[in-house]
């Protein structure tokens, strides 16, 4: 122990030693780890990451905390992180290995169906949503801080092996800012940990525009009908028709024996 109780201070360089003596321990257990390594001093890079700690960014009770977790997460503190569905896990290396779960509530349904239902006429493919290649709008609904995929902070809970007191210790913060750089590489993991299904959007974009187009086909056929005062038959009518046609016919067949003509033979002249 240091001074006054407060422990040793511990370089970055020493909590780096540490975190790989641990990783190398435990994959001679076989067990894997899945570290996060932010690119330089960048957190996140693409819309998905960096819209991720916007939001962290605007509440107010994470102003004392964030700043050492962003500090962790760009020295490689975070050994591993693993999404599963309303939970984010990890290990962080402080002045000894941490423990860190943050357990997220599933998106409420009525949220989630107003989300789908709001981007399913604007969105093109699945491709385009997880690469942020999106309508302003849409991005708007997705990321709305009050109605989009993002939490409010009383739809998270914190537990962290540290004797950190605090409700958000550094190793939470570096872990939610870790979930951040991983929504670069993997932005899907959003929609997984809030228990939502991305391919859901894309599937009710196409219904919506395969209902349109036929919309449109109707409207442009009972156009030209009235412009031109032209019946346009219909196609499975007509069908019907000529099949019902084709049956009142009789073919003639080879079969059919022909009609008996009787040949009358002339009398004989009688000789006496």
């Amino acid at each position: 122990m240091g001074y006054y109780g407060w422990k040793p201070y511990v370089s970055v360089a020493e909590k780096r030693a540490k975190a790989e003596k641990k990783v190398a321990a435990m994959k001679k257990k076989g067990i894997q780890t899945n570290p996060v390594k932010p690119e330089g001093r960048t957190i996140a890079k693409t819309f998905w990451g960096k819209s991720w700690c916007s939001h962290l960014e605007s509440y107010s009770d994470y102003d004392n905390r964030l700043p050492r977790g962003r500090t962790y997460i760009r020295n490689g503190s975070v050994i591993d992180l693993d999404v599963d569905k309303g939970i984010i896990k990890s290990m962080v290396s402080g002045s000894d290995i941490y423990q860190v779960k943050i357990h997220v509530d599933a998106l409420e349904e009525k949220l989630w169906d107003n989300i789908v239902k709001n981007c399913s006429k604007q969105i093109t493919s699945v491709i385009d949503l997880l690469q942020g290649k999106l309508s302003k709008n849409v991005m708007e609904i997705v990321t709305n801080k009050n109605s989009g995929l993002f939490p409010s902070p009383n739809q998270l809970k914190f537990s962290c092996s540290c004797p950190d007191w605090a409700n958000m210790c550094k190793h939470v913060a570096a872990t939610l800012y870790g979930f951040g750089t991983r929504l670069d590489e993997t932005p899907e993991l959003l929609f997984k940990l809030r228990h939502v299904d991305s391919q859901e959007l894309i599937t009710v974009a196409t219904a919506t525009k395969l209902t349109e187009k036929s919309t449109k086909s109707k409207m442009s056929t009972n156009t030209l009908s009235e412009m031109f005062n032209i019946e346009f038959e219909d196609e499975d009518k007509k069908d019907r028709s000529s099949k019902s046609s084709n049956l009142k016919k009789e073919p003639y067949s080879k079969s059919t024996p022909a009609k008996s003509v009787k040949k009358v033979e002339k009398e004989k002249p009688h000789l006496s």
